[in-house]
């Protein structure tokens, strides 16, 4: 009878195992589905900086584009030694941008976020060359953000809001905030990954509902790493049904590489695989320095990683410090690979990389002043 029940353990571990091999190869991504994707997404071409801040004392950072009316748009991040705001962009063929003006701004408040208000316009158009524009939901765009109330660069709790408006999203306004955070690094169902700062995030509106839930939010967080000791960035997620309230996805990341920074979310939808871009950086196994890289998935919780060659990386005198944090996208034939560049000097700005030789510029593009709202 003892035996019995040993050789019934056996065969049930490897049953289990089985299983969990088997419904590990139908999550993966094959290698030549991988090589594809590559194929089609790559950058080799460097354009140079589209936009850059007017000194080193403030820093352009997080490209985020999306396409209205015509026209192209860019929401992106400036730090200005006080913290994070979030600004627009405009341009014609996604090479030469202007300055329209403010998304977010400081409060002169004692608001938990009137410090730091770094947002991404989201619910966009996933579908690679296709439409770019932003979806509305309960008849608003949104945005989300991570906010903070000290002053400086990343500074303090760093929790992550949403914010939304009826108006034109193309249009330099103030977006309207939630006015509370819907993750926080001291939620009750806070992880062992994201338990300190929470940072960069896309929304996207999942309408198959392939988690069960039509909004999912992949954001990259700072937390406790197995050993205790913090520094790490992994990327996880979080679903909604109303983009108000959120709940985390699991109580792991759906990338991690350990030590080091696996951040800055991007997702695009080729075919029927979701590609997800993102940067790492500081990885004590793999690939060196910091570069940006993608992974895929089937069912946006599983994601296999790609191992060839980087997408971005720093070669050029405007990004010889950092290249990294991606925002691709396709269009009439051609890969525009959005990132922030970091120089020797500590200037940092977006460039862009394409698919195709257009013409490299050795100039640093300078937005004109900000118009008056």
């Amino acid at each position: 009878m003892k035996f019995k029940n040993i050789l019934s353990a056996i065969l049930l571990t490897i049953t289990l195992i089985g299983s969990a091999f088997a419904q590990s190869d139908v999550n993966k991504v094959p290698d030549n589905v991988m090589q594809d994707v590559y194929n089609q997404v790559k950058t080799p071409y460097k354009y140079g900086m589209v936009i850059v801040p007017e000194d080193n004392s403030k820093k352009v950072d997080c490209p985020t584009v999306f396409r209205k009316s015509g026209k192209w748009f860019m929401s992106y991040l400036v730090f200005n030694g006080r913290g994070y705001e979030t600004w627009l962009a405009k341009s014609d063929d996604l090479l030469h941008w202007s300055t329209e003006g403010h998304m977010l701004s400081f409060s002169d408040t004692t608001d938990w976020d009137n410090n730091q208000k770094a947002g991404y316009v989201g619910l966009e158009d996933l579908k690679w060359g296709g439409s770019y524009e932003l979806q509305k939901y309960d008849g608003k765009y949104w945005m989300s953000y991570f906010g903070g109330h000290e002053r400086g660069y990343e500074k303090g709790k760093l929790a992550i809001s949403l914010a939304y408006t009826s108006d034109d999203p193309s249009k330099p306004h103030e977006w309207k905030r939630l006015g509370h955070y819907v993750l926080s690094p001291e939620d009750s169902t806070v992880s062992w990954w994201d338990n300190h700062i929470q940072y960069k995030e896309t929304v996207i509106w999942d309408k198959s509902k392939l988690t069960g839930h039509p909004f999912l939010m992949y954001y990259n967080a700072n937390g406790d790493s197995v050993d205790k000791k913090r520094g790490a960035e992994r990327i996880g997620l979080a679903t909604s049904d109303d983009m108000v309230h959120w709940t985390r996805y699991g109580k792991d990341p759906v990338l991690n590489h350990g030590p080091g920074i696996t951040g800055d979310p991007w997702i695009q939808k080729i075919g029927n695989v979701y590609v997800m871009f993102y940067f790492g950086a500081f990885w004590k196994t793999g690939p060196g320095g910091v570069f940006n890289r993608f992974a895929c998935s089937y069912d946006l919780v599983h994601w296999t990683d790609w191992n060839g060659e980087k997408l971005i990386q720093s070669s050029e005198p405007f990004d010889n410090e950092f290249a990294h944090k991606s925002c691709v996208i396709y269009w009439k034939g051609t890969v525009y690979h959005f990132y922030c560049a970091v120089d020797k000097s500590q200037q940092r700005g977006i460039a862009v990389a394409t698919s195709k030789d257009i013409g490299k510029s050795s100039v640093n593009f300078v937005a004109p002043p900000v118009k008056k709202k």
